[in-house]
């Protein structure tokens, strides 16, 4: 719930009140998880490109907070995935030091819009930092949270802040699903994959 997400920013020391403002992103929480006698002795670049082998899906998580002067928020996110069935729920994975996710949390709610395979610009248009993200680019309240549902995207999950947990330099926040819907027939189209640094395509 949103509570949940009050307490993360509390911990970290980010404003919570509607009226804080402009969330300042420094300091910024310690990203040591382990001490130096528990790290192994792995390169970061070496880490980063045997992981690249493993192709993941490519979405756009929104949130909006009637009180956020800077209006809408969201960012491209691969660390997604399904986690409960009873209750219905999901994750996702976010840097510890990322400037929007401080203004997704204080909203409580989001929305997981699942990526086409031809909406690679679209990606890379909220990967970006500093930009207006949402200039030009058409959406929705979602149903329930009022969350921006993106226009044309296959899926989308619409849902609620359950829980926050720490996961090294990351954070990993999990959803409770309050509505969901996807594309059908002629509509449909595949999934926008990132393999080895690079977009890509299913081909059946």
């Amino acid at each position: 719930m949103a509570a949940t997400a009050v307490r993360y920013l509390r911990s970290v020391g980010a404003p919570t009140a509607a009226g804080a403002g402009r969330v300042d992103a420094m300091p910024r929480p310690s990203l040591r998880a382990v001490g130096e006698d528990e790290r192994l002795p792995l390169d970061p670049a070496e880490f980063r490109r045997v992981l690249g082998h493993f192709a993941s899906g490519v979405t756009v998580v929104t949130a909006y907070d009637p009180a956020d002067p800077e209006g809408p928020a969201g960012f491209a996110c691969q660390s997604f995935a399904s986690l409960s069935l009873d209750p219905p729920l999901v994750a996702f994975m976010v840097a510890r030091t990322s400037t929007t996710w401080p203004r997704i949390a204080r909203a409580g709610v989001f929305c997981v819009n699942i990526l086409g395979e031809d909406q690679g610009a679209l990606c890379r248009g909220f990967a970006v930092s500093g930009a207006d993200k949402f200039a030009g680019v058409a959406h929705s309240p979602a149903p329930v949270t009022g969350s921006p549902r993106l226009a044309s995207v296959p899926a989308w999950i619409d849902c609620r802040v359950q829980a926050v947990h720490t996961g090294g330099d990351h954070l990993i926040v999990v959803g409770r699903v309050e509505a969901l819907g996807s594309a059908d027939g002629a509509d449909a189209t595949g999934p926008l994959l990132f393999h080895r640094g690079a977009f890509g395509r299913f081909s059946a």
